[in-house]
């Protein structure tokens, strides 16, 4: 049995999985956070909450990195940790210091906190030849304007530091550039009271369908486990509406995207001890790197991974934060592929009605959460605002995807907000 050490978590579907597979491994945890209520908030529904199975529950200040050391270090002293690990993104350059100074495994603070910064991760691709959009960093007006200018409109307007596409704008001219910078600019902590960055990072806009590359880094090797197809809306931001696993791409596409992951996650230094999401436009020139996450994918691909191939990338996240080589074997779970479609609102108020009646009878559906009636609905402008999702899966071929989305059309016809 290991003893790891969570600091922090998300409270969505990760902050399950991730406890879950600490446990199913045989291993326990002691969760450290900075605000416990976060997490008592959002108790998952209908089902006991995951810090009930921790051994400890500390609270400390996870935002002060150079005061928090020292304590994990006397945490350690007592509790022996094994492993260091988180699923909240935020914390991700946190927990890679702590892993280091314990002598514990993982990949280095410097890969991590690159990948965890989108112009870090810009300038160290470019710098070694990965392809990825023009761009341009800046703060002052001015600055962005010209820079705007010399990129070309339409272009990208992003955070370096937020997650879950909070912020992320396309923008036609220089009147949006300005509305969105100014937006950007009202949000100067994140959601854990972090400061943020107040640089803005701007992109050309790449067209053509996105992926993603789900990998797991051990002993040196980066691991490729599949390609996830991706479908995004709510123009001018950039919204997941769902994804499939595997992607319905020729060979020759697959293989581009996982070889640009590859390159991504090398020239980044992440080839030990990380799950990782790469996420990949491929673009009339070729693939083309949006950003690269050092953690397990979100927004339910872990599990359309698991139904598929039966690899589970939570446990193999565990894994590899106690340095062990993860089970990446496949296995037959008889589907061919698994999709999750997203309920997005469009408009805010009050939820009123939304008919999952008939979810319950549809062939195929592997998973449904929705939105209860009474509940504030805000109209998304990222991936935070979701009402619910639906999963399906299909034995036959790559038929899950066209299922979830009529699954979603009957959904959208009963959604009411006032």
């Amino acid at each position: 049995m290991a003893h790891l050490l969570v600091v922090e978590s998300w409270v969505g579907s990760m902050s399950r999985l991730l406890p879950r597979a600490v446990r199913e491994g045989g291993h326990e945890f002691t969760f450290l956070t900075r605000d416990l209520h976060h997490y008592l908030r959002s108790a998952p529904e209908g089902t006991a909450h995951p810090l009930l199975g921790a051994r400890n529950v500390i609270t400390a200040d996870t935002n002060d990195v150079d005061a928090l050391l020292p304590e994990v270090e006397r945490l350690h002293t007592v509790f022996g940790f094994d492993g260091v690990i988180s699923s909240c993104d935020y914390y991700l350059p946190t927990v890679a210091r702590i892993a280091g100074h314990l002598g514990l495994p993982g990949p280095g603070p410097e890969a991590v906190g690159n990948a965890c910064r989108k112009d870090a991760t810009r300038r160290v691709l470019a710098e070694a030849g990965v392809p990825g959009p023009r761009f341009a960093l800046h703060e002052e007006w001015a600055d962005l304007a010209r820079a705007a200018r010399e990129i070309g409109y339409p272009l990208v307007v992003k955070p370096v530091d937020l997650c879950a596409g909070m912020y992320v704008r396309r923008v036609d001219d220089e009147a949006e550039l300005a509305a969105a910078v100014r937006v950007l600019a009202d949000f100067p902590l994140n959601a854990r009271g972090q400061r943020r960055v107040p640089a803005v990072l701007l992109e050309e806009l790449l067209t053509g369908p996105e992926v993603s590359v789900e990998t797991v880094s051990y002993a040196g090797a980066v691991h490729v486990v599949g390609v996830t197809d991706k479908s995004i809306g709510g123009a001018p931001a950039f919204i997941e509406t769902g994804h499939m696993f595997p992607a319905a791409l020729s060979a020759a596409d697959v293989g581009a995207a996982e070889q640009t992951a590859l390159g991504a996650l090398t020239a980044l230094g992440l080839t030990d001890g990380v799950v990782a999401h790469t996420e990949i436009k491929l673009t009339p020139a070729g693939p083309r790197v949006v950003e690269v996450n050092p953690r397990p994918a979100g927004n339910r691909i872990t599990e359309l991974v698991r139904h598929v191939t039966g690899i589970d990338l939570a446990a193999a996240a565990v894994d590899v934060a106690l340095g062990r080589e993860p089970d990446l074997r496949r296995r037959e779970t008889g589907l061919r592929s698994a999709a999750v479609g997203f309920l997005v609102p469009e408009t805010s108020g009050t939820l009123e009605a939304l008919d999952g009646d008939r979810l319950t009878d549809a062939p195929g559906v592997l998973e449904t959460l929705l939105a209860e009636p009474g509940r504030p609905v805000k109209s998304a402008g990222s991936n935070n605002e979701y009402l619910g999702h639906v999963m399906v899966g299909d034995p036959d071929g790559l038929g899950a995807r066209g299922q979830v989305e009529a699954l979603l059309d009957e959904l959208n016809s009963g959604l009411v907000i006032r």
